[in-house]
C-alpha cells in the first residue's frame, strides 16, 4: 500500500500535467472554432495557433515525466533532432507545404479572387489554406494546388487595376504596316481598350505578324475582352477590305485577281435570354470569395469606425450599415457552403432537386 501510495506521488504531476494539456488543448479547439466559426478564412491561423500549441503541450509532458534531469534533456534534445530531421526531410512535402503557406501569407502577392497564372495553370483564387490553394479555371473546375508548387513556379496575378490583353494576326505584305497598325489599333479601341497600340512581330516568308493590345480595366471581364478583341479586328479589317489570309493560298486554289476573302456583312444575333458572360458561369466560386472577402474588409473597417465614434447619430448609421453588410456576407457564405456541399455529394444540385408539389 506504502508502495502504490509512493508511485502515485511520483506520478501525480506527470498525469496532472497531461489532463492539464489535454483539457486545455479540447477547450483552445472549441473556443477558436467558436470565434470564428463566421470567418472562413480564419481557418489558416487556426490551424497555426492548434499546431504551436500542440507541439507546446508536448513539451510540457516531456518536463513533467517523472525522470532523472539528464534523462529529461536528452528526451528534449531527442525532440529537438527530430524535429530538424522532419523539417530537413519533408521540406518538399507537408511541412514544405505549411513554410510555403505561411509565405504566400506574408508576400501578400494574391488573394481570393484574383487572375493567377501557375505554369501553365490559369483561373481565379477561391481558397487559400494552410497546405494548399484552390484555383477555379476557365471551365468552372476546381483545382488544387500545393502551396510548395505556387512559390517554385512562376506566379503572375492580374493587377485589380488592370491589366494589358493582346492578340495576333497575320496580314500580307501588301498591306502596309501604318494602315494595318491604324486599323488594328482602332479595332482595339472598339473592343472597349484604353491606349491601344499595334506592333510588328514577325517578318515571316509569306506574311507578317501583327500584335495589338489594350490596357483592360475591368479585369473580371478578362475572358470575354479577349474574344471581343478578335472579333473587333475581324470587323475592322474586314470593313477596311484588308483580307486576312496568307499570298501562299494562292498557291493551292487558283482563283481570279478580283476574288476577296471578306465575309459579307452582318450583325450577331444574341440569344433571347443569354444576357449573362462567360466569367459569371466559370467563376461563380472566385467571385463570391472575392466579394465576401471585400464584405469582410468593409465589415472590419466599419468596426473600427464604430469603436472610434461617439455621435450617436453616426453610430446608429455606422451600425446599421454594418448589418446590411453581415446581411449580405452571410447569404454569399451559405450559397459558398451549399455549392460545397452540392460538389461533395452531400446534397443535390438544384437542377436535380424535384420540385415541390
Amino acid at each position: 500500500m506504502t508502495e502504490v501510495a509512493s508511485l502515485f506521488r511520483i506520478f501525480l504531476p506527470f498525469l496532472a500535467t497531461v489532463a492539464l494539456v489535454v483539457v486545455f488543448l479540447a477547450f483552445a479547439n472549441w473556443f477558436l472554432k467558436r470565434r470564428w466559426k463566421d470567418d472562413p478564412n480564419a481557418q489558416f491561423r487556426f490551424q497555426l495557433i492548434m499546431l504551436a500549441l500542440t507541439f507546446a503541450g508536448v513539451l510540457a509532458v516531456v518536463v513533467a515525466l517523472p525522470v532523472n534531469d539528464a534523462l529529461r534533456g536528452q528526451l528534449l534534445s531527442l525532440i529537438g533532432i527530430l524535429l530538424s530531421a522532419a523539417i530537413a526531410l519533408s521540406s518538399t512535402t507537408f511541412i514544405g507545404n505549411i513554410m510555403a503557406g505561411i509565405m504566400l501569407r506574408i508576400v501578400k502577392n494574391a488573394k481570393p479572387g484574383d487572375f493567377i497564372t501557375v505554369a501553365d495553370l490559369t483561373g481565379r483564387i477561391t481558397e487559400m489554406d494552410l497546405l494548399h490553394t484552390e484555383i477555379q479555371t476557365e471551365f468552372r473546375d476546381l483545382v488544387t494546388v500545393p502551396n510548395l508548387y505556387m512559390v517554385t513556379q512562376p506566379l503572375k496575378v492580374v493587377r485589380a487595376s488592370g491589366t494589358i490583353i493582346t492578340a495576333e494576326v497575320s496580314l500580307g505584305y501588301d498591306v502596309a504596316h501604318a494602315r494595318a497598325t491604324d486599323v488594328l489599333c482602332k479595332a482595339a479601341g472598339d473592343a472597349g481598350l484604353r491606349e491601344p497600340f499595334a506592333q510588328v512581330r514577325e517578318l515571316g516568308d509569306y506574311s507578317v505578324v501583327y500584335r495589338v493590345a489594350g490596357l483592360l480595366e475591368e479585369v473580371t471581364s478578362l475572358i470575354t475582352a479577349r474574344a471581343r478583341l478578335r472579333a473587333a479586328m475581324l470587323d475592322s479589317l474586314h470593313a477596311a477590305g484588308i483580307e486576312i489570309v496568307s499570298p501562299g493560298f494562292m498557291n493551292t486554289r487558283a482563283l481570279g485577281d478580283d476574288a476577296r476573302f471578306i465575309p459579307a456583312g452582318g450583325r450577331a444575333r444574341r440569344r433571347p435570354g443569354v444576357e449573362a458572360l462567360p466569367e459569371d458561369l466559370a467563376f461563380d466560386k472566385a467571385e463570391q470569395a472575392a466579394s465576401a472577402s471585400r464584405l469582410r474588409t468593409r465589415i472590419a473597417n466599419l468596426d473600427g469606425a464604430i469603436a472610434e465614434t461617439a455621435d450617436e447619430g453616426t453610430l446608429e448609421r455606422l451600425n446599421t450599415e454594418r448589418a446590411e453588410l453581415a446581411g449580405q456576407l452571410s447569404r454569399i457564405e451559405a450559397r459558398i457552403e451549399e455549392a460545397e456541399a452540392v460538389d461533395a455529394g452531400e446534397v443535390d444540385s438544384p437542377a436535380n432537386r424535384e420540385p415541390p408539389r
